[in-house]
């Protein structure tokens, strides 16, 4: 299966399935590789990136809360060009594209940054994050510095202002949509006894988003891919986004609570699912099996 997540032209990414990890959710290259099958997936998405370096956030990082958990990490990464010097071997080893997620800072740095990745092969596309709170002219600004780069750009949107910045953006020169990121919220520590801001994820955000996305879609161009992602944490929340008009989706939290998640709906999107057979005993089916292997497993018999 061959499929084009980002507008036609320049040179599209296409995956094998529409799923991949949402940034930030999985590291930066191959860190889940004793937990995931890379190759059950249709690209990975790094986490944040920055041109110059950032610390992690100081004090707590993780609250649960009663339906999800907000997370506040402060995005740390070593660099844009350190990362590339850290990474490189791995992602070549990868047997999927590579996607760099950009945070969008400044126009000065986003075009330093993409000049710089279109010379590095073993990155396919370039996911640029814009800020909470950023206004038009400014995500506009970014976009089209960071859009002179020549593989696809996909572009994030924050929660909040997704409906606003759509149709800017896209015409600002971006391939594909992310709807979106995160939304942003604030919860007490129960431990530290503080309030922390930070992202909140779970499965009610599901439904938030995906509202957007239905009635974005049918207001965007019709060649601009949206990719949905937010709350999904099973093969049928996946699907529930594709039939709302998303292209592919991204999945983040539900990665850590069960990685194994991640790939079977990649699996199941992309049709790799096997059909248990109505006489299968249970040592002939489960919901990980690729097609073909239960009538390996019977041929062992």
């Amino acid at each position: 299966m061959a499929i084009e997540i980002t507008r036609p032209g320049k040179t599209s990414l296409i995956v094998a399935t529409p799923v991949m990890p949402a940034a930030g959710s999985l590291g930066f290259a191959d860190e889940y590789r004793n937990l995931i099958d890379y190759a059950n997936l249709g690209a990975v998405v790094t986490n944040p990136a920055t041109i110059e370096p950032w610390q992690p956030a100081a004090g707590a990082r993780i609250v649960p809360l009663d339906a999800g958990l907000l997370v506040h990490t402060g995005l740390p990464n070593p660099g844009l060009r350190a990362l590339l010097r850290q990474y490189r071997r791995a992602w070549r080893k990868l047997p999927i594209p590579v996607v760099l997620h950009l945070l969008g800072t400044t126009p000065d740095q986003a075009k330093r940054a993409v000049e710089l990745l279109d010379t590095v092969d073993e990155v396919a596309a370039v996911e640029l994050g814009l800020a909470d709170e950023i206004d038009v002219a400014e995500a506009t600004a970014l976009v089209r510095a960071a859009a002179t780069i020549e593989k696809p750009l996909l572009v994030r949107l924050p929660f909040y202002e997704c409906a606003e910045l759509a149709l800017p953006v896209a015409d600002a020169g971006a391939d594909a949509l992310v709807m979106t990121a995160a939304p942003r919220g604030t919860a007490r520590d129960a431990q530290g006894g503080r309030l922390v801001s930070g992202r909140i994820y779970g499965p009610l955000i599901k439904p938030l988003v995906l509202r957007i996305l239905g009635r974005l879609r049918r207001e965007l161009p019709a060649e601009l891919p949206i990719i949905g992602c937010g709350g999904i944490h099973s093969p049928t929340d996946a699907r529930d986004y594709i039939e709302a008009g998303a292209a592919a989706v991204q999945v983040d939290t539900a990665t850590w609570a069960q990685p194994k998640m991640l790939e079977r709906i990649a699996r199941d999107l992309g049709g790799w699912i096997a059909t248990r057979h109505a006489d299968a005993l249970l040592d002939e089916w489960h919901p990980d099996m690729r097609r073909g292997d239960s009538q390996q497993r019977r041929g062992k018999g």
